[in-house]
């Protein structure tokens, strides 16, 4: 690479790298605790401080895990269980107490910064009435302490409290909770300055129509996205197509100027005979996938500019839940804290800053935020091709970076060589992305550059040339 070449590269590196600073989202997790088997609390916060998780929400109060948050920088979502609804909603006497017992104790040592009244409470209708009276009872406790400017109250939503979801502009909520309970609960919301939390799983959305749902789009896969006719919005993922339709069920409702945090949202690693999707590769691939949708910035089609804000669910695997096997195989992690499957977790990961064994210089990465492991294909092998959308001036610096410090094999698509033709910028990219990427054993931010790279599961069709496995040793003919 020319030294001119290589400057302009790294202008290019260092300008998409402050970009995408300014305008990432954050990623959080779930830590669950329904098992006889996890590491103690001041265990499991070196976990994700060396994971570089700097948010967590818990499902309840527990002193000792609060205990364990205290001075780590990692923000806390505290729930209040469905069982004190009622006791909450009915007087606030008993909010007052529970904040007392709870989270003055900890905070602001313990960086409490919202609380989870209730979880997905519209699902049962005895206690929805509960919910608005119980998160109007906390904020008024709150403001007794003098935290409620820094503690928010909301309460997470499923997405069964939605009546219409397809196409994502048509979202809207069930008619039956909207002048009960969702009208008044976004109207606190709006009032405190609050956000709507939401649980989001298109797992369950692909389960059941395996059918018309291409597995790709529920991963966050290439694919040719799916396009909502009523205003031309293109969606290339499932989970964006799910939260806009949150965000049309509360522009219906007049209550654009709500934010949503996905306080859930997950695949699992294993599941039953018929829990169609479950296994350890699509988990890798949706959660991994969706860490570099959030971080690298953006928003969703019908709210762009709003950065995505999403806890993954979970942090361990938990093993005395009941239900499906599923719902004891969503851990990120094993209870002895090694990975169920290697997927980066913070921006500093995904830029290869964090534990890199084959790249301890971070000058040494060809790009700005690599890519996850999208999982191998049903033959155990993957590829690396050129991105035409990149554009012709970044797959051109991508490929000058391949073929020289990245040391790419690019002999084959010299002139007179066997794959230089056709002779275009995208075949002779594609050739030297792979090369590079198989070299690298597939290593999942291999395959990025910048934007200028995706994996691809099936032998690519375009290009008339042998392309390299990983092992270097077999060759696939591309017809």
């Amino acid at each position: 690479m020319s030294l001119l070449k290589l400057f302009l590269f790294c202008l290019f590196l260092i300008f998409g790298t402050l970009c995408s600073a300014h305008n990432h989202g954050s990623i959080g997790v779930n830590y669950g605790r329904i098992a006889d088997n996890l590491p103690p609390p001041s265990q499991v916060v070196e976990l994700l401080k060396s994971n570089g998780i700097t948010r967590v929400k818990i499902f309840d109060a527990e002193s000792s895990v609060l205990s364990a948050l205290a001075n780590s920088n990692i923000s806390v979502t505290v729930c209040m269980p469905n069982g004190l609804l009622s006791s909450a909603a009915n007087d606030q006497s008993f909010t007052d107490s529970w904040l007392n017992s709870n989270i003055v104790p900890f905070y602001p040592q313990t960086m409490i910064e919202a609380l989870a009244v209730g979880n997905e409470v519209f699902v049962d209708p005895q206690s929805t009435p509960y919910l608005v009276p119980a998160m109007k009872n906390m904020y008024a406790s709150l403001q007794k302490l003098n935290f409620s400017a820094d503690i928010k109250v909301s309460s997470p939503v499923a997405l069964s409290a939605l009546q219409n979801s397809y196409p994502p502009s048509s979202g809207s909520f069930k008619s039956e909770l909207i002048e009960p309970a969702i009208k008044p609960m976004l109207t606190f919301l709006q009032q405190t300055g609050s956000y709507l939390m939401a649980n989001s799983y298109p797992f369950f959305a692909y389960e059941a129509n395996t059918d018309t749902i291409s597995l790709d789009y529920a991963l966050l896969r290439p694919n040719e996205g799916v396009k909502d006719p009523a205003n031309g919005n293109v969606y290339m993922s499932l989970f964006e197509a799910q939260l806009d339709a949150v965000f049309a069920a509360l522009d219906a409702l007049n209550f654009s100027d709500i934010k949503v945090v996905v306080s859930e949202t997950g695949w699992p690693s294993a599941g039953g005979d018929t829990e169609f999707g479950a296994g350890m590769d699509n988990a890798a691939a949706y959660n991994g996938n969706l860490v570099r949708r959030v971080l690298t910035g953006g928003g969703t089609p019908l709210r762009p500019n709003d950065k995505l804000n999403v806890f993954l669910f979970a942090l361990f695997n938990e093993n005395q839940k009941g239900g499906p096997v599923s719902e004891r195989n969503y851990g990120l992690f094993y209870p002895d804290t090694k990975k169920v499957y290697d997927i980066p977790l913070s921006l500093d990961a995904l830029n290869g800053t964090m534990s890199n064994p084959t790249n301890r210089s971070k000058a040494k990465v060809p790009i700005a935020l690599p890519p996850v492991n999208q999982g191998p294909s049903t033959k155990g092998q993957t590829w690396c091709v050129a991105n035409v959308q990149a554009g012709q001036e970044k797959l051109q610096s991508a490929l000058d970076y391949a073929c020289g410090e990245g040391g790419a094999d690019c002999r084959p698509i010299q002139s007179g060589e066997r794959c230089f033709h056709p002779d275009t910028l995208e075949a002779h990219a594609s050739y030297a992305f792979n090369s590079y990427y198989q070299k690298m054993s597939r290593a999942s931010w291999t395959c990025y550059f910048g934007g200028a790279a995706n994996v691809v599961t099936q032998l690519p069709s375009n290009l008339k040339c042998e392309y390299p496995t990983m092992t270097g040793r077999k060759m696939l003919h591309l017809m």
